[in-house]
Order: structure tokens, then sequence, then C-alpha cells
């Protein structure tokens, strides 16, 4: 391990926790709808309940130890401090994989699957699929250090991580993700030679303009954008609004722990089964674990800033002419927030060389929260040809 790491231990304080109980005991609801639940954002009656036990049943201690038995440490790349997650898989030849999560999940949507990854033989598997796991925090979400204005360009990110894995002193590596992790990952395969393969649950890196219009849209493709539009168009007010004015809505979450829980816990429902009455498909205290993460560090603010980049930089889409030629997988999973997968050609556009291409049965956008056996099968498999 390179002289650079340093431990790090998640000890937040108990006046921090004593603040937030004090704050959920005077939370102010604000005037709910008569309407169909979820319809127009978090439904009251589930955030009322979610209160309740945040502020009398939930306790952080336990998730805090938790988090701190994977080996957290502290690593400074490219001027910034980041905090990373880091367990050395079973076996004689573990290969390394950088795990990267998106908005608004955190390093806690791998609490359940990181274990599975580097010791699969104690969940029934074969000790020679053994992966060394890291899992940083984005810079700005939780205890990695932000920068001091929104990034232009998510592959700023991507080349965070490759230094990361550098001064780790990996030679080959995988990457994995799903939301922003995915884009970071789709860069980082893209640019650095070291990865030998790269995995997605989601595609986030998208063809630029200019290659569509020398290619045009296949039918299936067109049909597919359609289709995505249709699913999507009342679930783009949050990218809007944290991709233009992040900083005014900033300050409704910094300041109320009720109004960070509703901002996250909305896309738990929506983007995992968004039809009916039912309360997101997780654990209730892992959700709470994830939101603790942006109350306890302040980073409702700098976790959003990432979307600036799709309107005054490059989030999702290539540059002119770049395809990822890499062996890319990926695993969609159906109620995730584009519910129809893209056709294979689409996908094609941006990673020209996909040698998987699979359907989970069930599970919508944190699978490694929701189903991490399934998760954790698909990526041990997928890079079982590359140790």
């Amino acid at each position: 391990m390179n002289d650079d790491v340093r431990p790090f231990q998640i000890a937040v304080s108990d006046e921090a926790l004593d603040d937030l109980r004090r704050r959920l005991a005077q939370s102010r609801f604000p005037v709910a709808p008569k309407s169909d639940p979820w319809r127009f954002g978090a439904e009251d009656s589930f955030m009322r309940e979610i209160v309740e036990y945040w502020r009398d049943g939930y306790d952080w201690r336990p998730w805090e130890a938790r988090l701190n038995s994977f080996g957290s440490r502290m690593m400074r790349v490219n001027g910034l401090d980041v905090h990373f997650l880091f367990e050395q898989g079973s076996g004689p030849n573990p290969l390394p994989v950088i795990v990267s999560h998106g908005w608004p999940s955190s390093i806690a949507e791998f609490l359940d699957l990181i274990e599975r990854l580097a010791h699969p033989e104690r969940f029934g598997g074969d000790v020679a699929d053994a992966l060394t796991v890291v899992v940083p925090s984005l810079p700005g979400f939780g205890f990695s250090q932000a920068p001091p204005a929104p990034f232009d360009d998510r592959r700023r990110v991507a080349e965070m991580w490759t230094q990361l894995m550098a001064q780790l002193g990996y030679e080959r590596y995988g990457a994995a993700g799903g939301d922003l992790g995915g884009s970071v990952s789709g860069w980082m395969a893209y640019d650095d030679p070291k990865v030998v393969a790269v995995h997605m649950n989601m595609q986030t890196l998208f063809p630029n303009d200019a290659d569509i219009a020398a290619e045009p849209l296949s039918a299936a493709e067109a049909a597919w954008l359609a289709e995505a539009g249709r699913q999507t168009h009342r679930e783009v007010g949050y990218l809007v609004q944290q991709g233009t004015k992040p900083q005014t809505l900033a300050y409704g979450l910094a300041d109320s722990p009720l109004g960070q829980a509703a901002w996250i816990l909305e896309k738990f429902k929506v983007w995992t089964n968004p039809q009916g009455d039912a309360p997101p498909p997780y654990d209730r205290d892992l959700m709470l674990t994830n939101v603790m993460l942006y109350w306890l560090t302040n980073s409702a603010a700098t976790a959003s800033w990432y979307y600036v980049s799709m309107f005054e930089g490059r989030g999702f889409w290539m540059e002119p002419g770049g395809r990822v030629t890499t062996p890319a997988g990926f695993c969609f999973f159906p109620g995730d927030t584009l519910r129809a997968r893209p056709p294979i050609e689409h996908s094609r556009r941006t990673f020209s060389n996909i040698v998987r291409w699979e359907n989970a049965d069930d599970g919508g956008h944190f699978p490694a929260m929701q189903y991490p056996e399934v998760l954790a099968r698909h990526l041990l498999e997928f890079f079982r040809p590359y140790h």
C-alpha cells in the first residue's frame, strides 16, 4: 500500500447526533396534496414514519463501525483528500476493482456488496473469483473533500480515480458503477489502458451528437429514445434544479434533515418501484445511513454539483469520435429510471467491445442495496477472465 494512504476513522461527535435529533423533533411538515401516493413527490405518511424512526429508533454507531470495518482510508489525489473503503480480496490473485457510486447514493450503497466481491468463498462461491475492492466517495460526497467549484466534466473524476489506483500501485484493474459512477467508470476505461474491463448496471455515457448525425439512428434506437423520454419526462426536475441552481436548493437541504431525507428517499422509491403506494424496497436503516452521509458531512450542495456539467460542460456525452474499446459488460435492472434498456447497437456507439449484455429479473436503480447477491454474481462472473 502506498505511503500516501492514511487510516481514517469515521467518528461523528455526540453533539452532531444530538443536534440531528433536536432538528428531527422540530420538523415542520408541508401541506400534503390529496392525490395518488407519491405523485407529486415524497409521500407525507412515509416521511412522517421515517422522521419518527430516525429520531427514536435509528442508531448511527453500528453503521459507523461497519463503514470503518472495511479499511476506511484517506488519500490525497490531485490536490483533494479522497475517502475510500478498501477490502483486500481472498486468495492469491484477486483482481483490483474500483466501484463508484452516483447520486443520491454514497459508499453506503455497497456495504452489502463489498464482502461478497472480496470473499466469494464465504457465500458459496469460488475464491479464485475474489476481487480486491476499492470504494471511493466522489469528491464532494461524504468525507471526500469537495473541489472549490463544480467540475465542468465528469472525466476529471475519472482522472482522479486513475491516479488513485496508480498511487495504490495497481498495474491493471477493473472499474464498475452505475449512475454517475457509470460515466466515471466509462471515462476511466476510455483514458487508462490499465483498466482491463469495465462493468455498468446503467449506461450513463453516450455518443456525441456529431457522431449520431454522421450515423443516423436505427429504428430501434429512435423508438427507445422516444420511450425513454416518455418514461422520464416527470423525473428530470431534480436534474434541472441541481444542474442550474444547486446552491438555492442546498440551503434548505443543509438546514433541514427532513428536507434532505425527502430529496433523497423519493428517488429510492420512484427509481425502483414507481407505481402504487409501496415504500422503497430497501432496508430502512441502510437508507438512513445513506442519508446520514449527506447530512453529517453537509454535502447536499457539493454532491449536486455534478449535474452542472450537463448544462455547462460535458455530462453524459463522449467527445466526437470517441469509443471505449475496453471489454465492457452491462447488467440492466428493470425498475431503473430508464425501464427499457437501450438497443445494443446504441450502446456500441460508445462501447465498441461489449462482451456481456444481460437483464436482471428484478430490481431498480440501487441494485447493490436491493439485490447485492445478484449484482455480486454478475460482477464476479464478468471479471473472472481478467484475473
